[in-house]
């Protein structure tokens, strides 16, 4: 048989009168502890959760900054009623030490996710700026796409070509972005080329009765074709109207209308160079060249 320990005893009355008043004690502070910890979370995070909601709403926030923002509030709210059911509880040396490992926790996910910060934070500014929306194309550090998708970390477009894009948020938010279709009204520009003796009057008259009858052209502004430059070999005049880009595609209508003034100018006998260089001078060739043989 295996002797017992020195001082310790089967006996359940010595047990109880050993052990009892820790356990009870125990289980005291774990009741207390739970029953504050539920009255504190769930009466905050109604009063806190409407209170939040009903100020966001007045504001007009986009519903996903207002659930993300009521997410984090609610998280901080379970946090700070742990903290306070902890007090009351009388655990406040494990809160103190659970609170020191968190705040190290926090600040080394901090240092390795800066750049996932950083792109949340972005997505928020958009979704909340709205400086393009989903179906804008638009234009920055030389590249172009048309928004598919805006999410808080990254926003997924897609090229002319139908090649899909990710785009870190924050790329948009530090970068010019130009969004052709964030008004109503979309001026469209091509140049067009003369020669020099053609008559500019006729050629502008032209460019103007194309743009007019253009499909997608708007009426409110009226076209022109002001001469812009005067190239090595031609006459640039540069042909504009107006369209909606919420109606009317901008590429399609510059295929249109660089197509339609073609026609015209070729109708006319209005003559579109192309740069070309000409060589004078003269070349003499002697005959009195003597090849020694190897």
């Amino acid at each position: 048989m295996i002797p017992l320990q020195q001082g310790f005893s089967l006996d359940p009355q010595a047990l109880l009168n050993q052990y009892g008043p820790a356990l009870v004690s125990a289980a005291v502070t774990i009741i207390l502890f739970l029953v504050a910890f539920v009255v504190i979370y769930y009466v905050g995070k109604a009063l806190v959760v409407r209170a939040l909601r009903s100020a966001l709403d007045s504001r007009g926030v986009d519903e996903t900054i207002t659930s993300l923002t009521i997410s984090t509030v609610v998280a901080i709210t379970a946090v700070v009623a742990l903290a306070i059911a902890a007090t009351i509880a009388g655990a406040g040396v494990v809160l103190a030490a659970f609170g020191t490992l968190a705040g190290a926790l926090a600040l080394a996910v901090g240092f390795a996710a800066q750049d996932l910060i950083s792109n949340f934070v972005a997505g928020i500014f958009i979704i909340q700026d709205e400086p393009f929306q989903t179906g804008d194309w638009i234009e920055w550090n030389d590249n172009v796409g048309v928004v598919e998708d805006v999410q808080l970390r990254v926003t997924k477009l897609n090229s002319f070509d139908n090649e899909e894009m990710t785009v870190p948020n924050s790329d948009l938010v530090n970068a010019v972005v130009t969004n052709p279709m964030g008004n109503d009204e979309l001026r469209v520009g091509v140049d067009f080329g003369i020669e020099y003796d053609a008559d500019i009057e006729d050629a502008r008259e032209i460019i103007v009765d194309v743009a007019q009858n253009l499909d997608g052209a708007l009426t409110s502004q009226e076209p022109s074709a002001p001469v812009t430059s005067l190239g090595d070999s031609a006459v640039v005049l540069s042909g504009r109207l107006w369209i909606d880009p919420n109606k009317t595609g901008y590429a399609p209508t510059v295929a249109a209308f660089t197509e339609a003034v073609k026609k015209r100018f070729d109708a006319a006998g209005i003559g579109m160079p192309y740069p070309y260089t000409e060589v004078t001078g003269d070349i003499t060739v002697s005959e009195d060249v003597e090849f020694e043989q190897a």
